[in-house]
């Protein structure tokens, strides 16, 4: 059994790195010795303990400690460095660099956070701006995640088949995502997944494409809490479950959709709809002005087409990403065809 952890600072000025470190930064002494001359000395700020350690070999360190009122690096008179970031990040919004990408089941994928496989969507991630993941949990059973947030602009997952059971911060009791379903998760909201069926598959789309994933130790969900119009900046959480959705009509003629309700939970920033087949599908071409229009094929097949590409036959999860303004059109889908259908903004002008 591990009783302790602390990370050693050898120092060649003991005395006054002690009283640096527990003045001038806070730090609490938790022990040291020995008592008529001390150089050991254990202390702690924030979770991290150093063992101070009197040395002629000195090692000197890096610290970063993080704070929203104080910025800058101090200096240990032994020469350590204390750096001084900021708390309360955000992410940062590479240029968008849109290309087609057209990607197809069985394409490489490899293994992620807590076991689960991504297969890569956008490989070139538009410059940063981007990342869509198509993952997969092959055994089911407990998933080894903890409690953690996003730093991100927007980030949804969908079902696409199997079911999984997530819990979200301030949203009630553990609750079962079926195949159709799907759930936006605002920005640094807490979440966990607890639980999958045996080949689960889910579609999750991010932006930026680096944001950081944090783990928050200190929040035991569910917390109790019920409160389904929390702002978290300036999103909500949304929870979209498949069974008797409305649909209405979609922007390409002969299909139509059903809307997640992801559109109106971020004030119009993104979007997401569930589209399929509803008569004659007109074989014209559209565009759309926006920063990102995303298809990823969840049954069934429809033929891709645009001067780029020529024809391309989608399959089951195949996707493509289509920059704004190009022309493009959806033929001859099957019978059974659907697809999820994500844009930023929620709304594009055809």
């Amino acid at each position: 059994m591990i009783h302790d952890a602390h990370v050693v600072l050898a120092t060649g000025e003991f005395d006054a790195d002690l009283a640096t470190l527990t003045g001038d930064l806070g730090f609490r002494v938790d022990a040291i010795y020995p008592a008529d001359s001390p150089s050991t000395a254990i202390v702690s700020l924030a979770g991290t303990r150093l063992r101070l350690e009197r040395s002629a070999s000195p090692s000197p360190l890096r610290l970063h400690l993080l704070s929203d009122e104080r910025d800058g690096t101090a200096r240990l008179p032994g020469g350590s460095a204390i750096e001084f970031r900021p708390f309360t990040t955000t992410y940062t919004l590479p240029p968008n660099q849109p290309s087609l990408v057209i990607s197809h089941a069985g394409d490489e994928a490899g293994v992620g956070r807590a076991g689960m496989r991504y297969r890569d969507l956008l490989p070139d991630r538009w410059g940063g701006r981007f990342i869509a993941s198509h993952i997969t949990i092959p055994d089911g059973g407990p998933v080894p995640d903890y409690v953690h947030f996003h730093k991100i602009r927007f980030q949804m997952i969908f079902v696409k088949s199997g079911w999984v059971e997530v819990v979200y911060e301030d949203q009630g009791d553990p609750f079962v995502m079926h195949a159709g379903d799907c759930v936006l998760q605002p920005p640094q909201i807490r979440h966990r997944v607890l639980t999958s069926s045996p080949g689960l598959e889910v579609i999750e789309i991010g932006c930026p494409a680096d944001h950081e994933t944090i783990a928050d130790h200190a929040v035991t969900l569910p917390t109790g809490v019920v409160d389904p119009d929390r702002d978290f900046s300036g999103q909500r959480f949304v929870r979209h479950v498949t069974q008797d959705a409305p649909y209405a009509r979609w922007r390409i003629a002969g299909w139509d959709c059903r809307d997640t309700g992801i559109g109106a939970a971020t004030a119009g920033l993104a979007g997401a709809r569930v589209a399929r087949p509803a008569g004659t599908v007109s074989g014209g071409r559209i565009a759309h002005d926006s920063e990102l229009a995303l298809l990823v094929v969840l049954a069934g097949e429809v033929t891709f087409d645009s001067d780029e590409s020529g024809p391309v036959r989608l399959t089951e999860a195949s996707s493509v990403a289509i920059p704004g303004g190009m022309p493009y059109a959806l033929l001859h889908p099957s019978a059974d065809a659907q697809l999820l259908d994500v844009t930023l903004p929620a709304t594009v002008a055809s």
